[in-house]
């Protein structure tokens, strides 16, 4: 059973009482000490997996590197772990949330859910870990923890858009990444419902992060906000209060930076005694790419052989909805997103260059399909700048819908060739999506864990590291410490150095 939460702005002068505002709301489900199904379990183990296996291909890119760094400079102990480095090698908890938060959204590669808000609830995970690494939990209270951070973050995506008015989606990685360290370490709600309230106060940033010339803080948001859940639940926990109704309040979060005083969200949230299972409304990545790309992609390689010889390709219009279209497509009106020397980043998130690789490579690769020799080829150009978006209602109408069997986010493809032949296809979700042709099963999580670690990790070190999470229920607090990797000797990239490690004139 669900409970439809009404939220809504509040004069001063109105009583709100405490226990009918959203922050206690979420507060009262990650108190609630209910049991993870075996579903959940499952997903979950394989969201570890996956994070693992993206922040590995990402460990010596320069972003994550620089993270690293910083963490480092901040020894801890107990503390928690640092992808890369020896487990016995620990830094203070919000350190390494930070650390390893950049190396899980660093290639934009892990999973996602969209729906009124966009999001990648494994962003919760590294918070979580940190915090359980370093407290001595074990691995049934890890699994309560990122149960309940995917749980509040996807119902928050389900009621809130925050896009529309160009706040970032990490206002609601903050206040998830709070309720799950609540559970983790069985808070009471009132400790969770001060914490919630402070991690969406100073996570709330501006969507500038994803627009223009998007630069390397597209993967450092994400670890801000599991930092500052951290530092929340820590003065939540020495009796610092919030910000309250921080959601409600005359001068709060609805009032002034979403629809305004008159506007009225609905959040969808699990009743008390019922489990969490937002989890398994969520779905990962094969291809390093935004995920409105990923059906774009999978279409792209069925197209190219029926298009031929792409040179006497006229025009490419891609009929998608109006999330796709705004944000990584023409509609979007960035000149950055049709720019051969664009970033990384930038080309991420932009369909016409994505799409335009897919059709000649016939695939997607994390690295090659970014390189700036790959974005630099003549006939690429030539493609990328034939490829426009357009939005369809009825796209747009999918990509809303509460029903699973029609929601989508791929779109319909026209490509128009010089002699005037048109070929069409369309397809709604990813290859690997639930509804996919080839979902995602335990198997293919541990492929593409496979596949990123070639070359950085030891296969001993592959293997260890699967065989840990494959006993995630019953693992011990001594052995929690497991749920990282370490690259052979002199195999990590040091980073450059900083205030926190300032060394003369450095």
């Amino acid at each position: 059973m669900v409970t439809q939460h009404k939220v809504r702005t509040y004069k001063s002068s109105e009583h709100l009482a405490r226990e009918d505002q959203l922050a206690w709301k979420i507060a009262e489900v990650a108190a609630d000490p209910v049991a993870v199904e075996p579903a959940v379990v499952e997903e979950i183990g394989n969201r570890i997996i996956d994070n693992a296996a993206v922040a590995a291909a990402s460990v010596n890119r320069h972003p994550v590197a620089s993270a690293r760094g910083q963490a480092v400079a901040h020894p801890y102990q107990p503390g928690a772990t640092v992808f890369g480095l020896e487990q016995s090698q620990r830094v203070s908890p919000e350190w390494a949330a930070w650390a390893n938060g950049v190396a899980v959204r660093e290639l934009d590669f892990h999973d996602t859910f969209l729906a009124a808000e966009y999001s990648h609830p494994g962003d919760n995970i590294p918070s979580i870990l940190a915090v359980a690494q370093h407290t001595g939990q074990n691995g049934a209270d890890l699994i309560r923890g990122i149960a309940t951070g995917y749980e509040i973050q996807v119902d928050l995506v389900k009621g809130i858009c925050l896009h529309e008015h160009k706040i970032d989606h990490i206002a609601h990685l903050g206040p998830s990444a709070a309720a799950g360290i609540g559970t983790l370490l069985n808070l009471p709600t009132e400790i969770i419902y001060q914490a919630v309230q402070q991690a969406l106060h100073t996570t709330t940033t501006t969507r500038q992060s994803r627009k223009g010339e998007i630069s390397s803080w597209k993967a450092y948001a994400p670890a801000f906000a599991g930092k500052l859940a951290v530092e929340a639940v820590d003065r939540a926990l020495r009796g610092e209060g919030a910000p309250s109704p921080a959601w409600e309040g005359e001068d709060g979060f609805i009032a002034w930076l979403l629809s305004g005083p008159s506007a009225e969200y609905v959040v969808p949230l699990p009743a008390k005694g019922e489990p969490k299972r937002a989890i398994l409304d969520t779905y990962t990545k094969e291809h390093s790419a935004e995920y409105q790309s990923q059906a774009l992609i999978d279409l792209a390689r069925r197209l190219g052989p029926k298009v031929g010889d792409l040179s006497k390709v006229k025009s490419v219009v891609i009929h998608t909805s109006h999330h796709t279209h705004y944000v990584i497509g023409t509609g979007a009106n960035d000149p950055q997103k049709m720019d051969p020397k664009a970033s990384r980043e930038t080309l991420d998130h932009s369909i016409m260059y994505i799409f335009a690789v897919a059709l000649e490579d016939g695939g997607w690769h994390h690295e090659r399909s970014y390189a700036p020799e790959r974005a630099n080829r003549p006939g690429t150009v030539a493609l990328w700048h034939k490829i426009s978006t357009l939005e369809d209602p009825e796209w747009t109408r999918r990509y809303h819908s509460h029903d699973p069997k029609e929601k989508a986010f791929g779109g319909r493809v026209v490509v128009t060739l010089e002699d005037g032949t048109v070929i069409e296809d369309e397809l709604a979700v990813a290859d690997a999506h639930p509804l996919g042709a080839r979902p995602f099963k335990r198997p293919n999580y541990i492929e593409k864990f496979r596949t990123l670690t070639e070359g950085v990790l030891e296969t001993a070190e592959q293997d260890r590291f699967l065989a840990i999470v494959e006993r995630l229920p019953e693992l011990t607090a001594a052995e929690l410490g497991g749920l990282t990797f370490t690259l052979p000797a002199g195999k990590l990239d040091t980073p450059a150095t900083g205030i926190f490690d300032w060394k003369g004139n450095n």
